[in-house]
């Protein structure tokens, strides 16, 4: 059985620390994990998390010598690249994780390393979806959509189908984005926002539909 940890040792880490509990119960033999613990800059290695060890930072990650998968469960885009970007260890490496009950197409759909997918999502058919991507509870993907690396979505967004998403896009709860739209790099998109037509990269969207509220 292969050694499992989480970089994150917040809400969504322990969120997905539950999701690999699951997907040992409810999944395939092979695919089942032994949890290590946590890794968390912002804690005291050695605290204890829902009865498991911090057992470090990054430096302690680049120090691993045997072979470990490593759940990166941070949520905004930006900081979940430059964690991922002072990784260098070759020992590590980055599962997909995707909860027993999720519906997946088997038509021309790609998960990218290191990608989570939680409970209750639906994702059809011709699909893109990059390294490193959230897609938290019950969101819903669309045909011949491309979600490139880094990407986070909340629980209970929306995405229609022939949407492109750029690197490191944040889409905040319950969101909605319409056919065919295109959201440029490093775009917020707010709680409840519906996206009706594309928008420019490095910008907060929010409203009904979503306008930039700001350029970040």
């Amino acid at each position: 059985m292969k050694k499992i940890a989480v970089y994150g040792a917040g809400g969504f880490g322990r969120e997905v620390k539950m999701l690999i509990d699951q997907i040992n119960e409810l999944g395939t033999q092979h695919s089942k994990w032994e949890f290590a613990g946590f890794y968390d800059d912002g804690l005291e290695k050695g605290l204890i998390v829902n009865g498991f060890p911090v057992l470090g930072g990054v430096h302690d990650l680049n120090e691993i010598q045997e072979d470990t998968d490593i759940v990166i469960a941070v949520g905004n885009p930006i900081t979940k690249k430059n964690i991922i970007g002072k990784i260098n260890n070759q020992r590590v490496h980055y599962p997909v994780l995707i909860h027993p009950n999720v519906l997946i197409g088997k038509d021309d759909v790609s998960v990218g390393d290191g990608s989570i997918i939680c409970a209750g999502c639906i994702i059809t058919v011709n699909i893109k979806i990059g390294k490193h991507v959230i897609l938290n509870l019950s969101c819903t993907v669309g045909h011949d959509t491309v979600i490139n690396d880094y990407c986070s979505f909340m629980p209970s967004v929306n995405i229609s189908g022939e949407v492109r998403l750029s690197q490191c896009v944040y889409v905040g709860t319950g969101a909605q984005i319409i056919n065919r739209a295109d959201i440029g790099e490093e775009t917020i998109v707010g709680m409840g926002a519906v996206v009706s037509k594309s928008l420019p990269a490095k910008c907060t969207a929010v409203g009904i539909p979503a306008k930039p509220i700001k350029f970040n």
